[in-house]
């Protein structure tokens, strides 16, 4: 047996899930059950049910039902969307049962369509589609912030007041928890003026709504025919009730324009929405307005926040990396990287890379 086939293995008992859809969906003649290879923190896996495709979500084999691995909670916000305006994937049970593989779990439905990570497929190479992708993605965020999260029985979802300061107290908790071991191997400064500006220029107030918690271009899915229409919103475990400006600036920090200073280190963001065919970061934020009735203010709060989230994780990736807790051949390439992401949040902080 491959250490693959041993992870595996933890991951999921074949014959008690397919014991599970059997009572949930009746029985098949063909079941086929294998892994995403693309997740960094819940894991996900492909089923084969007859002719039906399902994903499974589940945490990571050992870890606890923490904030960034509760799939139930998932499955919740996801679910409480089904009939609304947000586009989510069908749902179609979740279990507590650790009995059957493990762990907390839940299923889905899976979808067919293209996500845009490294670059655009080839039926979007035209303006039309790619001002479409860009007005796709806002007005989904849009939709996410609009909607009545307690006529959907999300109420008790999160605790929307004071969102915002705990986001900043708890990224600088997780650098400082990091920098306990990276600091050995270099310091980085800026990140600790950054977390001072982000300390002193955090907004008291800001409207409550639903958060997706990471909105990104390549958690959406979009049909790869034309007209670009955007299918479903994925990966939620971050959701809860917040603040709106938060997502936006989130979302922002990976929309890049060829007006943005750049490095050949940075990892986290495509660049292919550099081609001037797409929409600036400008027109997505009066099209964000237009829609939801928030005004964008403290953007440069927003969107500096969101780069030292970047940074943070980035550090402790590197610390991982060099406790020797990762084999991630992108861990040990943070050394440069997250001081490369400092460079960029004090850039936003000064004026120097404008909204």
């Amino acid at each position: 047996m491959t250490a693959d086939d041993d992870y595996f293995d933890r991951l999921v008992d074949v014959d008690a899930l397919a014991e599970f859809l059997t009572e949930e969906l009746g029985p098949v003649e063909e079941y086929d059950v294998y892994r995403h290879e693309e997740g960094h923190s819940n894991e996900t896996l492909f089923v084969d049910w007859g002719d039906r495709e399902l994903v499974i979500r589940r945490p990571p084999p050992g870890e606890t039902a923490d904030t960034a691995h509760d799939v139930l909670r998932e499955y919740k916000v996801i679910d409480a969307l089904q009939e609304t305006d947000v586009p989510v994937p069908p749902t179609v049970a979740a279990t507590d049962d650790h009995s059957i593989i493990g762990s907390d779990f839940y299923v889905m439905d899976r979808l067919r369509g293209a996500v845009l990570r490294d670059s655009e497929p080839e039926t979007f190479a035209n303006e039309q589609a790619r001002r479409r992708i860009g007005t796709e993605l806002v007005d989904t965020l849009a939709s996410i912030h609009e909607l009545d999260y307690e006529s959907v029985g999300l109420g008790e979802f999160g605790r929307p007041a004071g969102y915002t300061q705990r986001q900043v107290d708890r990224w600088g908790k997780q650098l400082s928890w990091a920098f306990e071991v990276t600091a050995e191997e270099r310091e980085v400064p800026t990140l600790e003026t950054v977390g001072e500006w982000l300390q002193e220029n955090c907004p008291d107030e800001h409207p409550h709504t639903l958060v997706h918690g990471d909105f990104k271009l390549d958690n959406v899915m979009f049909d790869p025919e034309p007209p670009a229409e955007l299918l479903a919103v994925f990966d939620w475990e971050m959701a809860t009730l917040g603040d709106p400006r938060a997502d936006l600036g989130w979302m922002l920090s990976y929309w890049r324009e060829e007006k943005d200073e750049t490095t050949s280190r940075e990892e986290f963001v495509s660049t292919f929405m550099t081609h001037p065919d797409y929409p600036t970061r400008e027109e997505l934020v009066e099209r964000w307005e237009d829609q939801t009735g928030y005004e964008f203010e403290h953007e440069r709060f927003y969107r500096a926040l969101a780069v030292y989230k970047l940074a943070a994780l980035g550090e402790m990736f590197f610390r991982r990396y060099l406790e020797g807790n990762s084999d991630d051949p992108m861990y040990p390439r943070m050394e440069q990287q997250v001081p490369d992401l400092a460079d960029r949040a004090l850039r936003i902080i000064e004026g120097d890379e404008p909204l």
